[in-house]
């Protein structure tokens, strides 16, 4: 249901009646209310009527100014506390442009009187698109200042690996709006004041993390691969990451070139035949006799007991392949106790 009262189209309407006929022209190619939706740039308007783009600024201005001074103007006070009414309840006064438009109206050709209806009232100040930030119009600068803040800060506490549930993120997120007035601080316009935030973003399975991570925005098969088997928790073999990948984003994997790119980035770790796992979960990396190496190394002599029992927490590999590696004269030997270390 729309949350405000008036017909857009209408009250522009009245207002564009008080304009002489060319600016009234040009105020409507500039927002997109004519027949077609498009808004005009201010040099094709220009190369129109033959004057500079700066002219043309001129006269966008002149007439907005005349809009806003005029009598039909004063009489339609409500129309603006309403839109007012609406930026408030929607988002607390801050509102990412596209989201909030889409919630009042679906229609373009609509979206751009309401835009125009922004622009003219005196509450609304827009604040354009910047490297952290989307378009968004802001209605209580206090309220904008501190959800600008807090967004800053909860980006600042990520890494740029992190991945995490929405439901961590906006207690993250509110643990930083604690300046904000309490009646906006819940779960619906918390996501709404996400939605202003670049630096942040969600993947395909619905995580959390910096917008320019390769774990939220996945680009290629390894990134594909990694939410795959993170996702799935434990070791996976690369036919079924490749049959998950196709499954879960759409994207044809084929298993040769799935099982080449895995083997090809250091977030994976081949932990058995086939079997890939993730480096972040600790496995160690390198073949079975580099993986016993290691453990001799920081342990010192063990039995071949404990070999096996540590070998295979790092290994997808049966106990028999292990023995078989620690009889390798160049690498280990046995002592006079039965334990094997370092040769």
């Amino acid at each position: 249901m729309s949350i405000i009262i008036f017909k857009p189209k209408q009250v522009t309407k009245k207002f564009l009646t008080v304009l002489p006929e060319r600016i009234r022209v040009v105020v409507s190619e500039r927002f997109g209310l004519g027949p077609d939706g498009t808004r005009k740039t201010l040099e094709s308007i220009g190369q129109k009527y033959g004057v500079t783009r700066e002219r043309i600024r001129q006269i966008e201005d002149f007439g907005l100014k005349n809009i806003q001074k005029s009598d039909v103007y004063k009489n339609e006070q409500a129309v603006f506390d309403n839109l007012k009414e609406a930026l408030m309840t929607y988002s607390g006064g801050v509102a990412p442009e596209s989201d909030f438009f889409n919630h009042i109206t679906k229609d373009e050709a609509t979206q751009n009187h309401l835009h125009l209806l922004l622009v003219l009232g005196e509450p609304f100040e827009k604040n354009k698109e910047d490297e952290k930030f989307v378009h968004r119009w802001v209605v209580e600068k206090s309220i904008s200042e501190a959800v600008h803040d807090a967004l800053e800060r909860l980006v600042a506490d990520l890494k740029e690996d992190d991945l995490i549930t929405e439901e961590e993120l906006l207690e993250r997120f509110f643990g930083h709006l604690e300046s904000v007035p309490k009646e906006y601080r819940n779960e619906t316009i918390a996501r709404r004041w996400l939605q202003l935030s670049k630096m942040i973003d969600t993947n395909p399975l619905g995580e959390w993390g910096v917008a320019s991570s390769p774990n939220v925005n996945a680009r290629g098969m390894r990134d594909y691969a990694f939410l795959v088997i993170r996702r799935h928790g434990s070791p996976m073999h690369f036919t079924e990451v490749a049959k998950a990948i196709t499954k879960l984003f759409g994207k044809q994997a084929h298993t040769a070139t799935c099982h080449n790119e895995l083997i090809k980035d250091e977030r994976f770790v081949l932990v058995g035949r086939g079997l890939y796992a993730l480096s972040e979960w600790g496995y160690a990396r390198g073949i079975v006799r580099d993986v016993i190496s290691d453990i001799l190394k920081e342990h010192g002599a063990l039995s071949k007991e404990d070999i096996i029992d540590k070998v295979t927490q790092e290994r997808y590999v049966k106990p028999n392949t292990i023995l078989v590696n620690l009889q390798n004269g160049n690498y280990f030997k046995k002592t006079d106790e039965g334990d094997y270390t370092l040769a």
